[in-house]
């Protein structure tokens, strides 16, 4: 019954879910828009903490800042809720399409969705603005933010270069002893562990079954692979979804070709990549998590089994890759909370909101220049006008995230 009151924090979450376009970095922006300035569920401040402190962790970044906040609403149940809302329509979408897959259907998509790549750029210059005024306001805060754009923008795949310069932007703001006060020293508060636990039991658990599958040829071993295959994935990479891509040709691609592979394991799961290359392309046209591909993929791997089979594997793609997210973020948090009231802690807060302002605009440029192959003065002018408009309508106007997703995907229909 408690969780009755929370129907209109749920119902805000549902149509974010089915409106949130252009992956991670368009996500945060629309974050902004939905949950600060319309119902005002978070302040500025605490979204760009959470975005901050969900980019130390491995795992699907907007996820767990969605997570985070359903977690500040409501604790874990209505984390839980939140979760499962924001993950479940893009997951069954894409888990669909891992049926009608063709490269017509993917065509289509491609050009219906067309602008919608540069509206997610101007939803990320609007948070990257939004959170310039917040946390931009002295002379290593700026240094740390063009020193954040340029070697990000260079190593933007790089799966090492967000955690690596949130630290660095940490370490720096803890030399000055007059930016921030200091503050009483807290005792440190009781751990509950059961979270981290349940990540490495699963994570073991699944190793060993996975291996076990295959070794002696279990009749559903590609199920127990899928799993493990995407627990894995969800549990270490960093930077979202241009990352997951990389990792996902290596296993299914690259890896069932090499000699070692062949001879160690003649069974090894192999996928076509152009199919795995049509999937990215497809979320890359829906909303909600980019993470959401793993329902793709699970599909395709488990096809040949029957189509029961086939729904299984998208099930087990989605499970996979979102647990590990939603375990450590919902360990780590508490944690986070009770040590960011020590002084080292709380000073490199600073540092780290600096970098992640960078981060968005590193990431809108990076984006701009990879917008599309080549295109034609007409193109460019009309991207232009998507970015400024899309920037223009939230900083403006009170219009809804929706309408103007919905005015950009129509444009892509009609020009």
């Amino acid at each position: 019954m408690i969780l009755l009151r929370h129907i209109p924090f749920l119902k805000s979450v549902f149509i974010y879910s089915i409106t949130a376009f252009g992956g991670p970095q368009g996500h945060l922006g629309m974050m902004f828009k939905t949950f600060v300035q319309k119902r005002r569920y978070i302040t500025e401040e605490e979204l760009i903490e959470y975005n901050s402190f969900c980019q130390l962790l491995p795992g699907a970044s907007s996820t767990q800042t969605i997570t985070l906040v359903g977690y500040k609403r409501g604790g874990v149940p209505l984390a839980v809720l939140t979760l499962l809302i924001w993950i479940l329509p893009a997951s069954v979408l894409m888990g669909a399409l891992s049926f009608l897959v063709t490269g017509r259907f993917s065509e289509y998509f491609n050009h219906s969705f067309r602008f919608v790549q540069p509206m997610a750029i101007g939803f990320l210059l609007f948070a990257a603005y939004k959170a310039f005024k917040i946390s931009i306001h002295n002379t290593i805060t700026k240094v740390l933010m063009l020193f954040t754009v340029v070697i990000s923008f260079f190593l933007f795949k790089a799966p090492w270069v967000f955690p690596a310069l949130i630290i660095v932007g940490g370490i720096v703001t803890n030399f000055s002893n007059k930016r921030i006060p200091e503050k009483e020293v807290i005792k440190p508060r009781h751990i509950r562990w059961t979270n981290i636990w349940l990540f490495i039991i699963v994570f073991g658990l699944a190793g060993f079954l996975s291996e076990t599958a295959r070794k002696q040829e279990w009749k559903d071993r590609r199920a127990y692979n899928v799993f493990e295959n995407f627990y894995r994935f969800g549990s270490f990479v960093f930077g979202g979804g241009d990352v997951l891509l990389p990792m996902m040709l290596d296993q299914y691609v690259a890896r069932p070709e090499a000699p070692a592979t062949k001879l160690k394991n003649p069974n090894a799961i192999k996928l076509e990549k152009q199919d795995i290359l049509t999937g990215y392309g497809l979320v890359r046209a829906i909303p909600g998590p980019t993470f959401s591909v793993s329902a793709y993929v699970g599909g395709i791997i488990m096809e040949r089994e029957g189509k029961s089979r086939q729904v299984l594997g998208a099930m087990l793609g989605t499970i996979g890759i979102f647990l590990p997210s939603a375990l450590l973020v919902l360990f780590f948090f508490p944690v986070w909370q009770n040590l960011k009231k020590y002084i080292v802690i709380y000073r490199a807060l600073e540092g780290i909101n600096a970098v992640v302002v960078g981060f968005m605009l590193a990431a809108a440029i990076y984006l701009l220049r990879n917008i599309e192959g080549n295109p034609d003065i007409f193109t460019i002018f009309i991207n232009a006008i998507v970015i400024a408009g899309t920037f223009c309508l939230l900083k403006f106007t009170s219009l809804k995230a929706p309408y103007i997703v919905g005015m950009c995907i129509l444009l892509g229909l009609l020009i």
